[in-house]
Order: structure tokens, then C-alpha cells, then sequence
């Protein structure tokens, strides 16, 4: 029996708990069923939210860096301690299976624990001056309050790889969680109190009104910084509230990411590594693989191999037992799948494993492959959120990689061979901030996470981690 009360009613502000008038519920994808009813957050409050936050980052960003860092450092050993009640929660309101949520629990920590040592090394420089009476030094400090609007897919790790990275550096956050998916959020609220982050220094509000809370956190004078993670459309449309108060920005966008199979690759490495990636979450990551490239000398041995370990994946409720691929998040995200595989077929494509069941009202898709695929149909071109493989073909390293390019997103890539020179050299014109080699799960804490083009801009995760989160102060001192 855990001795704290995780499902809470209402947004956490200031270190309390806020109630309301109106109430939304949080339903269980799997099932349907309502998980538990949370009250709306009221615009006032949102505002109370920022006050307090714009308060408590003076006091905050005057602790030293190993106050922040052990503040940190135990908010994660708390997330590591209840990793099991956690991860219960998510599936609950998200549908992976349970083990996913508790690697994700784990993932989420990891940034935790990474941001609590980052803390301890933000340094400063001296730089010779051209005046022997002057000397030139940099100091790095808080940009100020950060404000965060995080997706339903990871309802606990993109909040903590953005709130690790704010608070290490001396800033306070806010975030606004999915409407789906807010339970994460108020559990990590929990823990945060008891490890001893201050009132008012990390806050999550919550509600359906997204739009309003959007536009507040986005162009409100005292907030200095404002990250995002989700769709390339709505990050563009926040990044221009953004621009009303030139405040900093960080966007982690939608991707279409290429999983190429060269003939030199280990087949049964290729495999394993294109079910991790493509399936984890049912599909539902901005990382996995869209486009599976196969060079045509081992088309039909890798496709063979490929439906085989499809065929044995499990779909079902994320808290049953063996449970491999969970539902889609919303009946909206399965129409849209069932829509671009059906106008897929109607230009040409085959269903190589899987079907699709019309007369089913659940939120459950078998997992899909999808033949004969050419990189101009809408199953290629979309972001699919979704278990459908699309397989494309190709006959050269030039072209595999014109392929892997002919998009407008480049967030990740991965690609499978033993050739070194050409693992460099396709690494080096893949144009994604992100590739994975002979490797089809990347995510790391120690590694910065970001992409190119219209995937957004900014890094989480790693040493550059914190450069978002900080400003740089050039003191000219003179006179000596």
C-alpha cells in the first residue's frame, strides 16, 4: 500500500492542490472506462500559476547547485522507488503495456538523475581581453519561469526530461499535460513535494481548454521560455504566440522516420530492431519508424522474417499479462490510420500481415504491413501514430538514402549495416537530427535529443541539455 494519494482531483499550484467548478473526465483507452473525474483549471488560476512561479524562481535560482542537485537526485529515487504504482497509472490513461510504462517510469527518472549531476556543472568562462586593464568573464544564469506544453504518447518522461532540465538550471515550470493523459503529471507533482522541490517551483495545471491556456502560456510577459512537444502544425502556430514576447523557444516536432535495410546488414538484427522501433507504444512515438527501406536483393527473405515476428505480436489491454501493442490513444487516431491505409491500397499498396476491422468500436489495430509502397503514397508522406509498417524498396545506397531524405521533417532515422564505410557515409547525409546504426531504440538521457527541418529546434537530454535554460552574461570588468 503506497502511503501517498497519487490520484489527485485538480491542477497543482504553488504547492497545492486546486479544485474548480467544471470537470473532465480521464478514461482508460483500453476499456472505455473512466478512470476518474479532474476540475478544469480556470484561467485565474493558470495566471495564479505563473505569479507564483515568477515568485519562487528568486529563491530557487539562489540555492546552490547541490541544493538543487540533491532535490533533483531524490525526486528521482522516489520515481525509482514507485516505478510499479507509477507505471499502473500511465497505463491506465495511456494503453501501453505495463512494461513499457515501467521503462518509461525508469526513462523519466533517468533524466532526473541525470539533470541533478548537469546541475553541478554549469560553468562560466575568462577570456584573455584585448586591454591589459580589463578582464572579460561569462557567467551562466536562469533564464527565468519556463512554461511546457507536453503530448499524451509519454505522459511522464517528456515532462521530466523538460522540468529536469529547468530546475537543474535554476528556473521554474509549468506545464500543461495532455487532457488525456494528466494523471502522470499530478503523481510526478506528488513526489516532487516530498523530494523537496519548493512551492510554486514546479506546477501542473490541468484542463480541456487548451487553446486558452496555449495562448497564456505562450505570450504572458513574466514567462522567459516556453518548450514543446507534439505536432509540427501546432508548434508552428505556438511558436509565432511565442514571438509577441520574443521569448525563448524550444520545439521537439513530428518526424517520418526511415528505417533502411542494406543487403549487407544481419537480417535478424534488421528485424528485431525494426519491431522495437516501429511497434513500441502501438506505433504512437514521434521516433518510430514510418518507412521501412529494404534494398531489393533481400526484399522477400526480410519481409518474410519481418510478417513472421508481426504475426507473433500480442494486442490487448496494457495491464494484461503478455500484452505486446495496447490501444490507440482515441477513436480520431484510428480513423485517421484506417484512412491512410485505405487510400494507400487504392494506389497500389498490398496488406502483406494484418487487417483492418471495420465493425470493431474499439481503440484496438491490429499490427499492419503494407506492401508495393512507393514514398509519394499518404502512408509514407504522414506521420502514422499508429502499428502500420509500409514497406519500400529500393536498388542502390543513393538512392536509399534520396528516399530517406524526401521529407520536410528530420527528427530520426535508422538504418541497418556491417560496411563501416558505409555507415558513415549514410550517417553523414541522413538529414535527421538523430540516427540510430545496427540500433532501433536511441533514447538515452546522456544523449541530446532533438531534429532538423520541420522537426523542431533545440536539444534535450545530455550535456547541451541545459543551454536552453540558461542565459549567457558577458561582465567586463575594468580599471584593474
Amino acid at each position: 500500500m503506497s502511503k501517498y494519494e497519487f490520484y489527485q482531483q485538480g491542477s497543482f499550484i504553488n504547492g497545492k492542490w486546486k479544485t474548480g467548478k467544471d470537470t473532465f473526465k480521464v478514461t482508460n483507452p483500453s476499456t472505455g472506462e473512466t478512470i476518474t473525474e479532474l476540475y478544469e483549471v480556470s484561467l485565474k488560476d493558470v495566471e495564479l500559476s505563473i505569479q507564483s512561479a515568477a515568485v519562487a524562481q528568486k529563491n530557487w535560482a539562489q540555492k546552490t547547485a547541490e541544493q538543487r542537485s540533491k532535490i533533483l537526485r531524490r525526486w528521482a529515487e522516489l520515481m525509482f522507488a514507485y516505478q510499479d504504482e507509477l507505471a499502473l497509472i500511465l497505463t491506465k490513461e495511456q494503453g501501453k503495456p505495463l512494461n513499457e510504462a515501467k521503462g518509461e517510469i525508469a526513462y523519466g527518472a533517468s533524466y532526473l538523475e541525470w539533470f541533478s549531476e548537469e546541475a553541478r556543472r554549469i560553468y562560466g568562462d575568462t577570456i584573455p581581453s584585448g586591454n591589459i586593464d580589463r578582464r572579460i568573464v561569462t557567467i551562466k544564469q536562469p533564464v527565468g519561469v519556463v512554461t511546457a506544453i507536453t503530448p499524451w504518447n509519454f505522459p511522464n518522461a517528456m515532462i521530466a526530461r523538460k522540468a529536469a532540465a529547468a530546475l537543474a538550471a535554476g528556473c521554474t515550470f509549468i506545464v500543461k499535460p495532455a487532457s488525456q493523459t494528466p494523471l502522470s503529471a499530478l503523481a510526478m507533482a506528488t513526489l516532487a513535494t516530498d523530494a523537496g522541490v519548493p512551492a510554486g517551483v514546479f506546477n501542473v495545471i490541468v484542463g480541456t481548454t487548451a487553446r486558452a491556456i496555449g495562448d497564456l502560456l505562450t505570450t504572458h510577459p513574466k514567462i522567459a521560455k516556453f518548450s514543446f512537444t507534439g505536432s509540427t502544425e501546432t508548434g508552428k502556430t505556438l511558436t509565432k504566440q511565442c514571438a509577441s514576447t520574443v521569448k525563448k523557444v524550444s520545439m521537439e516536432l513530428g518526424g517520418n522516420a526511415p528505417f533502411i535495410v542494406f543487403d549487407d546488414a544481419d537480417i535478424e538484427s534488421a528485424v528485431h530492431g525494426a519491431i522495437i522501433s516501429k511497434f513500441r507504444n502501438a506505433g504512437q512515438t514521434c521516433v518510430c519508424t514510418n518507412r521501412i527501406l529494404v534494398s531489393n536483393n533481400i526484399s522477400a527473405e526480410f519481409t518474410e522474417k519481418f510478417v513472421k515476428a508481426v504475426a507473433d505480436l500480442q494486442v490487448g489491454d496494457g495491464q494484461q499479462q503478455g500484452t505486446d501493442i495496447g490501444p490507440l490513444i482515441d477513436s480520431k487516431a484510428k480513423m485517421n490510420i484506417t484512412a491512410l491505409i485505405k487510400k494507400s491500397l487504392s494506389l497500389g499498396a498490398s496488406i502483406a500481415a494484418g487487417s483492418i476491422d471495420e465493425n470493431s468500436d474499439d481503440l484496438f489495430l491490429q499490427p499492419i504491413v503494407l506492401n508495393n509502397v512507393t514514398n509519394d503514397m499518404p502512408i509514407a508522406r504522414e506521420e502514422v501514430f499508429g502499428p502500420v509498417a509500409p514497406i519500400i524498396t529500393f536498388d542502390s545506397e543513393d538512392e536509399a538514402i534520396e528516399l530517406a531524405n524526401d521529407t520536410d521533417v528530420g527528427l530520426a532515422a535508422y538504418f541497418y549495416s556491417r560496411d563501416i564505410g558505409r555507415v558513415w557515409r549514410v550517417a553523414e547525409q541522413l538529414e535527421f537530427g538523430m540516427v540510430g546504426i545496427n540500433e532501433g531504440i536511441i533514447s538515452n538521457a546522456a544523449a541530446p535529443f532533438g531534429g532538423i527541418k520541420q522537426s523542431g529546434n533545440g536539444r534535450e537530454g545530455s550535456k547541451y541539455g541545459l543551454d536552453d535554460y540558461l542565459e549567457i552574461k558577458y561582465m567586463c570588468m575594468g580599471g584593474l
